[in-house]
Formats: structure tokens, sequence, C-alpha cells
């Protein structure tokens, strides 16, 4: 009984486990874009001034 419930409890755990990956992953290319972003528009404003 108390193996059934641990099983299950594994099978639940990778599926957290996959989403907290792909926030992860997209919540680091949401920064390296954000990062870019500024650092574009930085490198426009000294050039355009």
């Amino acid at each position: 009984m108390k193996k059934e419930k641990k099983e299950k409890q594994e099978k639940v755990h990778r599926k957290m486990d996959r989403g907290e990956i792909f926030v992860k992953v997209m919540a680091g290319i949401l920064a390296i874009f954000m990062v870019a972003g500024t650092a574009i528009s930085l490198i426009y404003a000294l050039i355009q001034g």
C-alpha cells in the first residue's frame, strides 16, 4: 500500500519537474531578451546621440 502511494507521488513529481524546467528555461530566454533589448537600445542611443 505504501509503495503504491510512493509510486504515484513520484509520477506526479516527474510532471512537476518537467513543468518547473520549462518555466526556468522560458524565464532564462525572456531574461536574455530583456538584457539584449536594453543593450541594443543603449547602443542605438549612443550612436544617434
